[in-house]
């Protein structure tokens, strides 16, 4: 029920890919969008798919807390609980459990950004797991390794992942390297379990840890490598500078196995995947795309925002959108850029109603799908420095 095939492309690492589940076929490169608690924020299901998605993620750390595994289990597991009936992938809750234990967001943290001073909800991490209060009831949990795989087997996504220590950026290679062998016990222990529950409907990833460190990255290839995951994820701290990330991911790849999906988690900005596409990516994940749309963000191609401006989107709450009449993109083909102007999402940004952030959000969504779908044709018919000057900033 599971497969994975790919044909080698250039630039360097790159390539096609197939990803075949129960629930579908994913063509890779491909984009994961984030259903975090099993719903896209202002979207359904009917609107992704119109959108072109392939693929979307839930979190096991929320869907543990509410509404619980064995609701999810007997309303018919995800696919049928949420109405999205293509693939599906769940994170181990353990990149959550880190994000909310006081040290920031997991995105910022992990990534090397800092703290941004929540309170703590992480009270401990031991050999045996990850214990941690609930942000709903206060409730103490326990998330063991054998618990993660438990629970994302009662969720039933397609493709789930082992449970491991997300250490930040910030710590000694002494305890990076500590972190590191207790995330592969922990990964042992995820597969024995996988195992014990295996009915031929999920495929599993191992992660890589190892922070910046060359050497213990390489260590972390080389253990997902001698166990039969179905994939690889890269994790944990990809350095402060994106120059760094670049660099880790690049010695990451080169040590991998070439003949499983390789999956990068957390990163979704536009450079990124195209410079992660280059060293061998398959599949990323991030909740830019849906919560920038939430911040009046709307994703845009170079040409079509201010030469000054060098993010990659716009934001439609600035002042200079309150009278343009140009759709968001003008070819793009979502319904927002179809029917709706920026000077209309800019007066329900001001006017704080919920429809800019479903019309932002299709369109981002949409312009995401669209990019990988370039990407993917760049690779195969050989154009993709063509491809890449459509949607890169040059300095």
């Amino acid at each position: 029920m599971f497969g994975f095939s790919y044909t080698q492309h250039s630039p360097h690492r790159a390539r096609l890919g197939t990803i075949t589940t129960p629930h579908g076929t994913i063509e890779t490169p491909a984009f994961i969008f984030c259903a975090t608690k099993a719903a896209i924020k202002g979207l359904t299901p009917e609107d992704m798919r119109k959108a072109g998605t392939q693929i979307i993620l839930s979190n096991t750390y929320h869907l543990l807390l509410q509404p619980g595994p064995d609701v999810v289990k007997q309303m018919g597991r995800l696919q049928k609980f949420t109405g999205w009936h293509g693939p599906m992938l769940t994170d181990s809750g353990g990149f959550q459990i880190f994000s909310l234990g006081g040290h920031g967001s997991a995105s910022s943290e992990i990534k090397g950004k800092g703290s941004n001073g929540r309170n703590k909800t992480l009270l401990s991490i031991t050999e045996e797991g990850a214990r941690f209060r609930s942000y709903i009831n206060g409730r103490s949990y326990l998330l063991t390794p054998e618990a993660s795989i438990r629970v994302q087997q009662g969720l039933g996504a397609d493709l789930i992942v082992v449970l491991d220590e997300c250490s930040p950026y910030y710590v000694d290679k002494r305890y990076t390297e500590e972190s590191l062998h207790m995330s592969h016990r922990w990964g042992l222990r995820s597969l024995a379990e996988f195992k014990r529950g295996d009915n031929g409907t999920q495929s599993l990833y191992g992660i890589i840890q190892g922070g910046v460190y060359p050497d213990l990255r390489k260590e972390g290839c080389d253990f997902v490598n001698s166990q039969p995951f179905f994939g690889h994820a890269i994790g944990g701290s990809l350095g402060v500078y994106k120059n760094q990330m670049e660099d880790v991911i690049a010695l990451t790849t080169e040590h991998l196995c070439r003949e499983r999906p390789i999956h990068l988690l957390g990163i979704g900005g536009i450079s990124d995947i195209f410079s992660g596409v280059e060293q061998g990516i398959d599949t990323f994940d991030c909740v830019h795309p849906t919560r920038l749309a939430r911040h009046g963000g709307a994703l845009v191609r170079p040409q079509n925002k201010p030469a000054e401006n060098h993010k990659e989107h716009i934001n439609l709450r600035n002042s200079c959108y309150r009278l343009d009449p140009e759709p968001i993109e003008p070819d793009c083909p979502c319904s927002t850029c179809k029917g709706y102007s920026r000077a209309y999402i800019h007066h329900l940004l001001k006017a704080q109603e919920l429809l800019a952030f479903t019309l932002l959000s299709i369109h981002n969504v949409t312009f995401m799908n669209q990019m990988m779908a370039a990407i993917r044709k760049g690779l195969s018919d050989g154009t993709w420095e063509q491809t890449k000057s459509k949607y890169l900033m040059t300095r």
